[in-house]
């Protein structure tokens, strides 16, 4: 399958060709495997659908593929992937919301209302909204760490994906959720719980 991409890849434009003759074939197969169900997750926490979170992962060994400056032997390629499928996921979070707001606002116009469902799916989509909401409000290496971190990421992996000292990732995690925290009572009030 790999194979039969990267030959489609090629043969794409000669411009492509050339960018993506710097990846062996065994070679890119071997980085999708190994870090593409972890960049399936990362995406799937972020966006909440796992057919999205998918072709978000496509797109981010897409731009690994096609980026010559990307083939390093320090390690350092799978924080560059982890990075990129954050910075992806919280554009399509932006993009999302842009597009539910100009629904809602068509909506209105139109008198239309939403669709009812069960209580607790409601109450499950709403909470997820304003989190979702939350995060693409926040500042996107402060949304990039939370997801990362919730998505399973160590210390250490979460340092090589923001290119930061290991050290100082406490502190940085530590930031972002007191931002989470303070931005979602802003938002959403302080009688609804987080």
């Amino acid at each position: 399958m790999i194979a039969e991409t990267a030959q489609r890849l090629n043969a794409l434009s000669p411009a492509g060709k050339s960018r993506a003759m710097q990846w062996s074939n065994a070679e890119f197969e071997a980085l999708f495997l190994e870090h593409y169900p972890r960049i399936v997750n990362v995406l799937l926490r972020l966006v909440g659908e796992r057919t999205r979170a998918e072709e978000l992962a496509n797109d981010v060994f897409w731009k690994l593929y096609c980026t010559p400056t990307r083939r390093q032997s320090d390690g350092r390629v799978g924080g560059w992937l982890y990075r990129t499928a954050a910075n992806l996921g919280i554009d399509a979070l932006r993009s999302a919301a842009r597009r539910r707001k100009y629904e809602a606002a068509a909506a209105c116009s139109r008198g239309e209302a939403g669709t009812a469902g069960p209580l607790d799916e409601m109450v499950r989509k709403e909470q997820r909204r304003r989190v979702r909401e939350v995060l693409a409000a926040l500042k996107p290496v402060q949304a990039q760490i939370l997801i990362l971190r919730a998505s399973g990421l160590s210390y250490r992996e979460l340092a090589d994906a923001l290119e930061a000292k290991p050290g100082g990732i406490g502190t940085m995690l530590s930031r972002a959720q007191a931002e989470f925290r303070k931005l979602y009572l802003e938002l959403h009030g302080p009688e609804e719980e987080i």
